[in-house]
């Protein structure tokens, strides 16, 4: 089957849910957009800062689309690309893009306590305090994952030999400086947006601005550290994130992230269109597969934030709730953001798809490799 079907199909379908199912949803739950948002009655400058919508729905974005979509969709594809592609878009209309709108209204409405606070509204102090414990443990396992994933990338040493550079370790230390310059730019971007208050093409262009010299500058300027250094340089940032005002790092990065995932799916696209090639992984494997195991529950915790997440929850709640300054950018900070991050999954299948070899044996690499490779390879067609 044509690979470019299948995105147009997938693309109708989201975009249908996000029109009809989604504006149902705001209009049956009843979305005021004359009410104050948490945003705007506690504004403090800090946690609560009312945004403009655009930018807490990149945020939202940027902060639940990371590896998951991409990875989950094409490890997923050992049972078959067909079971992969109903889960992303009946997980995605009808779970995932619900429970992210439903966390972000429920804490909209709550005067934008986060999800714990809610709970103990509602269910009371124990359920509250088993909710937290598990979100920190839970938290404590994705950072470490996560740091000793960013570590291992910027890795500029051999782990077969070491203290031997590796023959990538220009690519790997030009890609931590880079991401370090990032951030950087992303503060003074707040720093601007706060003193200048910029929106609109202004907005775009400074951000865009911002993005290209982080690469200019870390392309040139390599820094050839080993993982541990990384970690520790990980885990600094990770502090920083966590304690400093939401407009002077946060939304800024996320605002600037986005613009390089919609540079990443555009090419996807543009990919699929201009070579339209054909899916390679077979449809269907069977319910038993010998390295993953069984369809249930292996496919749908595999797919993960590419249909549903209960992580984004910690997101819409903890964050975008009290960045929302009008109720009626929550359809598209919550439901819109979810239904792209399915369209995300679905060009990652294709792409996975793409670069499967005619006998439908799986491309040889990561996931991400697989994605990047795949999408360039569109391009030298």
């Amino acid at each position: 089957m044509n690979t470019l079907v299948i995105v147009l199909i997938a693309a109708v379908v989201l975009f249908a849910a996000y029109v009809l199912y989604g504006r149902w949803l705001a209009n049956k739950w009843g979305i005021d957009p004359k009410a104050e948002t948490p945003a705007v009655k506690f504004n403090d400058g800090k946690d609560y800062v009312p945004t403009n919508g655009w930018t807490v729905f990149s945020h939202q974005f940027s902060s639940i689309a990371g590896a998951g979509p991409v990875t989950g969709a094409i490890q997923a594809a050992a049972f078959g690309w067909l079971p992969v592609l109903l889960w992303v878009l009946i997980g995605g209309v009808f779970f995932g893009a619900v429970t992210d709108f439903g966390a972000l209204y429920v804490s909209v409405k709550n005067q934008g306590k986060s999800m714990g606070m809610v709970i103990e509204k509602y269910i009371g102090k124990f359920g509250r305090k088993i909710f937290l414990l598990f979100c920190w443990l839970f938290t404590l396992i994705v950072t470490a994952a996560f740091a000793d994933m960013v570590a291992g990338t910027f890795n500029a040493y051999s782990v077969e030999q070491p203290g031997t550079l590796a023959p990538a370790a220009a690519t790997n230390g030009a890609a931590g400086m880079v991401s370090i310059m990032f951030m950087v730019f992303a503060v003074i971007f707040g720093l601007v947006q706060k003193k200048f208050n910029l929106s609109g093409w202004k907005e775009a262009v400074f951000g865009i601005v911002c993005i290209v010299l982080s690469f200019v500058i870390g392309m040139n300027c390599p820094l050839e550290f080993g993982k541990d250094t990384w970690s520790y340089i990980t885990f600094v940032y990770i502090f920083f994130a966590a304690v400093l005002p939401m407009w002077l790092l946060k939304q800024p990065r996320d605002y600037m992230t986005t613009f390089m995932f919609i540079g990443m799916i555009a090419g996807a696209v543009i990919g699929l269109f201009v070579a339209h090639p054909s899916m390679n992984l077979p449809v269907y494997t069977g319910f038993n597969n010998e390295t993953l195991g069984t369809m249930f529950p292996i496919l749908f915790v595999t797919v993960a934030c590419g249909a549903v997440s209960g992580f984004h929850s910690l997101v819409s709640s903890g964050t975008s709730s009290k960045t929302v300054e009008n109720e009626k950018d929550m359809l598209k900070v919550g439901y819109g953001a979810m239904v792209l991050e399915s369209l995300l999954a679905v060009l990652a299948l294709c792409v996975a798809g793409a670069a499967a070899g005619a006998d439908g044996t799986p491309a040889v690499g990561t996931p991400f490799q697989i994605f990047s490779q795949g999408v360039a390879g569109f391009f030298e067609m």
